[in-house]
């Protein structure tokens, strides 16, 4: 099976075909974010959300805190519409535009790797009102960060205060501004084709001969069970306390490229023709080794629920 195309980072179905079979699902060292079922089926909104936090995210040792910090704004509901609001009334001669339509552009976040633990909720912010992410793509990609959070709480490889912190914030900001709205075609669970059961036959026969237990640790949700949760299942008592890391940021962005939204069937009006907003609280700079990110047409998503 071919890996997904980094040029085509929207394409939800090769990446939910790519992920139930190397993705690791339920497993301990899953891919963070997606929920999946006992029918191995996976959510649609996690899928895009996973996606949308990778296609702003820059290859780099520290990707992996990068996305972690998208997921975790992602997780608390009219955050980020609340700065959209902040900003345009901060900058009344240069307006906050959404992207929209068949081809959006993308400037990817890049940090360097010993500052990417000073990454912040705000640079993330900044990188998603720089980009014109449209306000209800972040809602959308709700269900992606409360996901992430009940990994975190399932299996936890860290100090479990920040995601504590998100998540006493989450239940705040629902008892305000309730669950955030789904796009209704990029919804539901993703169901799993004849072609999506033979290869897990194939794949579970290898980790059965290799005495690997496949459900064994890791994280699935009940059929018919809805991952939008109000208070997480799977949270415990935090323990051990995160450090005190440094506020020192060199946040770079790099060269804008067009990226093809079609594969996510995204909203059909014309795209934006202003400049972007240069977020005033960040700094952008030029890096030499920094990666980008292109996308092309592919086929749309299908089975969305």
């Amino acid at each position: 099976m071919r890996a997904p195309d980094p040029k085509k980072p929207f394409d939800l179905e090769q990446l939910a075909q790519y992920a139930l079979i190397y993705g690791r699902p339920g497993l301990e060292n899953t891919w963070q974010g997606i929920a999946v079922d006992f029918a191995y089926r996976m959510h649609w909104r996690t899928l895009f959300g996973f996606a949308l936090c990778r296609a702003l995210c820059a290859n780099s040792a520290g990707k992996t805190t990068l996305v972690r910090r998208f997921a975790l704004v992602m997780a608390r509901p009219g955050l980020y519409r609340e700065a959209v609001a902040a900003y345009a009334a901060a900058n009344p001669t240069c307006p906050f535009v959404a992207q929209y339509g068949a081809d959006i552009e993308i400037r990817q976040v890049h940090v360097p790797d010993d500052q990417v633990r000073n990454f912040s909720n705000n640079d993330v912010i900044c990188i998603l009102i720089h980009n014109c992410i449209p306000p209800d793509w972040v809602d959308h990609a709700y269900t992606y960060g409360v996901v992430y959070l009940e990994q975190q709480f399932h299996q936890p490889t860290m100090s479990l205060d920040i995601f504590r912190d998100v998540d006493d914030k989450r239940l705040q900001r629902l008892s305000v501004y309730g669950p955030p709205p789904a796009i209704p075609h990029w919804d539901g669970w993703r169901e799993i084709s004849e072609e999506d059961r033979y290869r897990l036959l194939f794949k579970r026969a290898d980790k059965v001969a290799a005495q690997i237990d496949t459900e064994g640790v890791g994280l699935y949700y009940y059929i018919g069970m809805d991952p939008n949760v109000g208070p997480l299942w799977k949270r415990t008592p935090a323990h051990g306390t995160m450090p005190v890391v440094g506020s020192a940021i060199n946040v770079a962005l790099t060269d804008s490229v067009m990226v093809d939204a079609t594969a996510a069937e995204g909203p059909s009006t014309p795209p934006k023709t202003e400049s972007a907003p240069q977020p005033p609280a960040i700094n952008i700079a030029q890096p030499e080794a920094a990666t980008t990110t292109a996308a092309g047409g592919s086929q749309a998503t299908t089975g969305t629920g």
